[in-house]
């Protein structure tokens, strides 16, 4: 496949997600550091904030898929979303308390499900079927770049600021602006889209029973996998009990994100040729591989080796859940179906970041990232158990 085949929409979608994701991730990937070390807080505090967090996000977009849906429209909705994430921005440099963070993350969190299943089924509204694997991982690999970036941009500005937090904090809001600028002038909703009639609310039971078994299936299989997958915070809080150091922990998440960047794209381009499988089993037996890695990591060369293989797994199983979900769902309720699907997985990733805060509280990481590797071993068993009931056509 060309890369000039790829609609100029999927391109756009992709430049909104990598500077958002500098922006968010200067931030985040200080974020533990700066509540524990600055603000006092305890690793559980960040376990309850980042799921707390995530599930925020999911609950907003099961009703922004479904409203996308119902008025045939997805720009709005990325506009409301991406704006509210920018004007939270701010909120971070000025915290000077747990409450103060907690509500930024809140309210930002709030944009980012406003946003995320209006933009995952734009995308597949503008992109052929037989080219959306190829079109989820790019978009993926050019968000995972921006994940990359942001914590090389956040380490070096420690560096060069002496360890200044807010400072750093101020910088990531330049990039969030530039991603208003590019929705602005660069998304345009496609004609069906424009002159679709109103159709009922699709959050209903009517409705809902029209998402296929593979959808139901996809979303088990997430739900089990993000139970072992929980929030990145606790990469970074690992990098920093093996003695990486407050401006270096960042170096952690880039690691990460560099293989999840270049192996987003391929891996989907790879899944429209050969199918999703068998790439989506490699992914689960690969976070097996790095949880445990992690858990027994005694020097920074192990905790990066095991973040390597955690952006890995990502790279092999995002963008594949991801084209599952599209495939998998009729049109009219592309929205729905990403909003419910974000909505369980979220509210599954609440559980798991609260239950990674007090392993570690009470016995420490070891215990924290072998439970990662149970859940992850779980999965990859209900993954093998129901292959059969996907069919040929999701192979």
């Amino acid at each position: 496949m060309s890369r000039t085949a790829m609609p100029k929409g999927v391109y756009a979608l992709g430049f909104i997600s990598m500077f958002m994701d500098i922006s968010s991730e200067m931030i985040h990937s200080l974020l533990p550091l700066f509540l524990t070390g600055v603000l006092g807080a305890s690793a559980l505090s960040v376990g309850i904030l980042e799921g707390i967090a995530e599930a925020t996000a999911s609950i907003a977009k099961i009703f922004s898929g479904a409203i996308s849906d119902w008025i045939g429209r997805r720009k709005p909705l990325l506009l409301l979303g991406y704006g509210l994430a920018t004007l939270t921005k701010p909120l971070f440099p000025l915290a000077d308390s747990f409450a103060t963070v907690l509500t930024a993350r809140f309210l930002d969190r709030i944009g980012k499900g406003i946003r995320g299943a209006p933009r995952d089924a734009f995308l597949a509204d503008i992109t052929p079927e037989p080219m959306r694997g190829a079109a989820y991982g790019l978009r993926q690999s050019m968000d995972t770049l921006g994940a990359f970036l942001g914590p090389l941009f956040a380490m070096l500005l420690m560096v060069w600021t002496f360890n200044d937090y807010r400072t750093v904090f101020w910088i990531a809001v330049i990039p969030a602006l530039i991603v208003m600028l590019i929705i602005v002038f660069g998304i345009h909703e496609p004609a069906k889209a424009k002159t679709a009639e109103k159709k009922p609310f699709p959050l209903q039971a009517s409705q809902l029973k029209l998402l296929s078994p593979v959808f139901w299936i996809a979303t088990l299989v997430a739900s089990l996998l993000t139970l072992a997958r929980f929030s990145e915070a606790f990469l970074i809080l690992r990098g920093d009990n093996i003695g990486l150091g407050v401006a270096f922990a960042p170096a952690i998440l880039i690691a990460m994100n560099a293989v999840y960047s270049l192996s987003a794209w391929p891996v989907g381009v790879l899944s429209d040729k050969i199918g999703r499988q068998g790439l989506l089993v490699a992914g689960i037996a690969t976070l097996v591989v790095a949880d445990i890695v992690l858990a027994y990591a005694n020097t920074p060369l192990l905790v990066f080796i095991g973040a390597g293989l955690w952006g890995l797994h990502m790279g092999l199983t995002q963008g594949i859940i991801t084209a599952y979900i599209a495939d998998s769902v009729p049109a009219h309720l592309r929205g729905t179906g990403f909003g419910v699907y974000n909505f369980v997985t979220g509210i599954v990733l609440l559980a798991a970041s609260v239950i990674a805060g007090y392993l570690w509280s009470a016995h420490g990481p070891v215990v924290t990232f072998l439970g990662g590797a149970v859940f992850s071993a779980l999965s990859l068993i209900g993954f093998l158990g129901l292959r059969p009931l996907l069919g040929k056509k999701h192979a």
